[in-house]
């Protein structure tokens, strides 16, 4: 090891790092792919569609293949608010909904 590079600490491989950045990058292009679809589909205020992606995303990060399975829990998440949404669904300010 040179003078210069004996302060560095690496923590992670580069491929390490490459394929995280690839795995949100791909999470990402499927959210904004959902929300394009399903934007003019759905009567459902944003903030209830954005809250289904982030627990859906949240819940896929939690398995080991969270690109795999992030798409179709997405849509079951936007599927079931919307429907309790079309149901007449209401907020109460004290109450947090699970989807």
């Amino acid at each position: 090891m040179n003078a210069k590079n004996k302060n560095i600490v690496k923590i992670a491989p580069d491929a390490w790092v490459a394929s995280g950045r690839k795995l949100i990058a791909s999470i990402e292009r499927v959210r904004q792919s959902l929300a394009a679809r399903f934007a003019h589909q759905s009567e459902i205020p944003q903030r209830l569609f954005r809250a289904a992606l982030n627990e859906a995303e949240s819940l896929a990060w939690e398995t080991e293949y969270p690109q795999l399975v992030f798409p179709t829990l997405a849509e079951e998440k936007i599927a079931a608010i919307s429907s309790w949404y079309d149901r007449g669904g209401t907020l109460h300010s004290n109450y947090a909904i699970a989807v």
